[in-house]
Parts: C-alpha cells; structure tokens; sequence
C-alpha cells in the first residue's frame, strides 16, 4: 500500500509540496496544480516546459516520485460541448511529462452533464474511449474518478462507462458520493450511498482518493471532516480494500483549507495547507495501522 496525498492540498508551490510530502516521510505525491519560481500556478499539463523542467529537478533532488497525475482532462470545468481538440492537446502534453516522470496513473474524468441529464450521450463514450486509447498506447493507465461528470452520475452510469471503455480503470473518491445526485433514481434525486458505490466498482479500482464529507442540508452544500468523521464511510471502505487484498495507492485530498472545485475557495497560504494537510495524512496513517492491527 503506497501512502501519498494531492500536493496542491497541501501547499501552491513545488517546494511546499514537497515539504508537506517528506513531513510525512512519504516518498510519492500525486501532483494536480503546481507553483515554481517565475510561473504561476496551474496544472502540471498547462504549465510551461521550463517550469515543468523545475517541477522535475526539484522532486529528482528530493527523491520523491509522482505516483498519479491528476489532470483536468475532460474534468467538470469542461462539458462534452468543449471542442474536443482541447481534450487531446491536454493528452498529448501529459504523455511525454508523465513519462518522464516515471508516472503510470492519469486521472481523467467524463465531462460535466447538464443540471436535469440522467444519460450518458454516445459522444461521451467515444471521447473516454480514444483518450483511453491514447494513454494506453503509450504504456500509461487512465483512472476514471467518480466526481461530478458522466461517469460519476450513480455506481450505474460508472460500470456502463467502463463496459462501453475497455481498459479504463477506477480511482475511487470516498467523499463524492456525499454531495453528488443518485441520477440513476427517480427526482428529486437523493444522494448517492459511498459504500453502495464501492461495492459496485471496487473490482476495477486501482487507486484511492480519501477525503471525508457530511452534507450540509442547510447551505446545501458539503463540509469537509477529518478522516472517518464524516459521511464518507471511509472506515469501512479502507477496511474491506485491507481485507480484498488492495495494495496500491492511497492519495488523500483533505478539502479543509481549500476546495479544488468550489470558485468562492479563496487561496490559502502554504503554512495553513502543510499543516492541515501533514494532520490528516498522520490520521489517515493512524486510521489504516488500527485497520490492519485489527482481527479479520
């Protein structure tokens, strides 16, 4: 099992990343958005190739790895109406950095459906499968992340995407079930079940995501818990990925200084982020060692 986490949770820049990692003793990262001397922030696929080149010198001296690139590639800034040729200038520009990086996982996601859209358009399908295609033929894994698109729209429309994707694998994300619609049910729809996802979709997931969530009814919106304080079942689900044999990565993604997602999620200062960050990797550690110690 590999412990590592999103790095823009825990710092803007490369080498607050890279602080918050090694606090940790952890030896990967998950990188998504990166700040470096001279350029501003953005993710690791948009980035200029001189700050992409110090983004590279500066984890090869700190010996930490990246585990999975956590791309925009058909995220939920985008719709299936966004010209498709944006979706494959972003591949083309992750293959050659993942690879020099020695990173095997992409996250991907399926484009952001309408308010009132329960379908999953044929268009999308072939957008998720020639990306998938792309990657897979440069030696590199997409890893779908049930967020807020397609895919992630019930546990329903998840195994549908990957029936109609051959090669597509999982990453799972705890949290989102809390706060994204059951769009396979009836309206008004309710929210979705974390562990109902999981069992659906754990035979496919190679990767993690853990944050932790309780539904706020009253601004109608999340709030972001410690792990295993919330609504995210994260104890359960860790404790049968333990008890299945799962040995791969666990990235966690806090949510509880900055919302990667949410526009009015102001910046936070990188002092703030490290330590909210380095906190919830320790009990995450602390979570999984009492997982393990525990009787079968």
């Amino acid at each position: 099992m590999i412990l590592t986490g999103i790095g823009d949770e825990g710092a803007n820049t490369i080498d607050g990343q890279i602080k918050a990692t090694k606090e940790l003793g952890w030896k990967f990262i998950e990188m998504r958005n990166v700040e470096t001397p001279g350029f501003k922030k953005d993710n690791l696929h948009n980035i200029p190739d001189d700050a992409f080149a110090i983004v590279e010198r500066k984890l090869k001296d700190a010996g930490i790895g990246v585990y999975c690139f956590g791309s925009t590639i058909m995220n939920w800034q985008k719709t299936v109406e966004t010209p498709f040729e944006v979706t494959l200038a972003e591949v083309k520009r992750a293959i050659p950095r993942m690879k020099c990086l020695g990173t095997k996982f992409v996250r991907v996601m399926s484009f952001k459906p309408g308010d009132d859209e329960f379908k999953t358009p044929p268009e999308v399908f072939r957008r998720v499968r020639d990306v998938t295609n792309m990657f897979r033929d440069a030696g590199l894994q997409p890893v779908h992340e049930n967020c807020m698109n397609y895919g992630g729209m019930s546990w329903q429309h998840a195994l549908e995407l990957l029936d109609k994707v051959p090669g597509l694998k999982w990453v799972f994300d705890t949290a989102n079930p809390v706060f994204n619609p059951d769009r396979s049910k009836a309206k008004p729809w309710s929210k979705q079940d974390p562990w109902e996802f999981w069992e659906h979709v754990r035979d496919h997931v190679v990767h993690i995501h853990v944050k932790d969530a309780t539904w706020n009814q009253a601004k109608n919106d999340a709030d972001y818990n410690w792990p295993g304080e919330g609504q995210g079942r994260m104890h359960d689900i860790l404790g049968d990925a333990v008890a299945r044999g799962y040995d791969a990565g666990i990235s966690i993604e806090p949510h509880m200084v900055v919302v990667f997602h949410d526009a009015n999620s102001k910046a936070s200062n990188d002092e703030a982020m490290c330590a909210n960050y380095v906190e919830y990797g320790r009990r995450l550690a602390k979570m999984i060692g009492e997982i393990k110690a525990s009787p079968k």
